[in-house]
């Protein structure tokens, strides 16, 4: 038996994607605790393992999140890929790679700018819709929509002169009707897929409240999505240095408009799994926690 720990923030202690872990966690013999992780009572070398889970109030904490993720031992995943994985300048790095991302422009704050994206993009100014949101993120906080250029800029320069990195992108249409796909990876496995509604409405600006509107649909994977998903994996692991050892990964692809997969999102840092949509998948994952420390040693 050994002791896990379930890192979450203190909001999301009762989320129940996190208690279906635990108790698959349990079910194969080890002592599953959900703890916040930046409770100063908690000693985290009391655990063969700390897992990133519900964290979600990171964003607005970021710096000191991150050492904290440097201070944990035997944490997965690892601080430096976290570190990597919570600004979303690792676009970047994917894009070099040759992975098929959307196409992104960062703190773009003058017309101009806009407009040489625009044309290299192959979309028209006038005719485009943008999303606008910054690097540091997670649950569409501070995200938009826009229909007009002049709303995206603004939004755009608002996020700069905040001191936040802003991103820029065209707005994938196949969203609305497709929606996004999230394949998932237990240890490095492909473990199952769903696909997330659309969460940007048309017109209706920045907005922090969209969870409740989420709608969720199991779906298996196409063996493109899973391609492009491996070649985003590989991708990070190249940018980083060697293998990433992950226990837990999240690749959010969209349908471009050439009809093939492109990645929006890379989730390496505390992505929810949607364990309660498919049957097996929390018990894959406690597998691979279980995997995991064997390979590090039990304490």
């Amino acid at each position: 038996m050994a002791r896990i720990a379930l890192a979450s923030s203190a909001s999301h202690v009762d989320d129940a994607e996190l208690d279906l872990l635990r108790r698959a966690v349990q079910d194969l013999g080890h002592d599953a605790a959900v703890e916040v992780w930046d409770d100063d009572a908690v000693d985290w070398h009391d655990y063969a393992l700390t897992v990133v889970r519900t964290t979600w109030d990171y964003t607005d904490r970021h710096d000191e999140f991150l050492a904290w993720t440097r201070r944990v031992p035997r944490l997965r995943n690892r601080s430096d890929v976290i570190a990597w994985n919570t600004h979303k300048t690792y676009l970047r790095d994917l894009a070099r790679a040759g992975c098929p991302v959307i196409p992104t422009a960062w703190d773009v704050t003058d017309a101009d700018v806009l407009a040489t994206h625009a044309d290299a993009w192959g979309v028209g100014v006038g005719a485009a819709e943008w999303v606008v949101k910054p690097a540091v993120s997670a649950g569409s906080r501070d995200t938009a929509r826009w229909t007009d250029a002049d709303d995206a800029l603004s939004h755009s320069r608002d996020l700069v002169e905040s001191g936040r990195t802003a991103m820029l992108q065209p707005y994938v249409a196949s969203v609305d009707s497709d929606g996004e796909t999230a394949v998932l990876f237990a240890g490095g496995e492909y473990s199952h897929a769903v696909v997330k509604g659309a969460m940007l409405t048309q017109g209706e600006g920045v907005r922090d409240d969209r969870d409740s509107r989420e709608r969720i649909t199991p779906t298996v994977a196409t063996d493109a999505q899973i391609d492009v998903a491996r070649r985003a994996l590989r991708a990070a692991g190249d940018a980083l240095g060697g293998g990433l050892d992950l226990l837990y990964a999240r690749v959010d692809l969209v349908t471009s408009p050439e009809g093939t997969p492109q990645v929006i999102e890379l989730e390496l840092t505390e992505p929810s799994l949607f364990l309660p949509y498919v049957d097996g998948a929390a018990e894959r994952f406690a597998a691979a926690i279980t995997s995991t420390v064997n390979s590090l040693g039990r304490v």
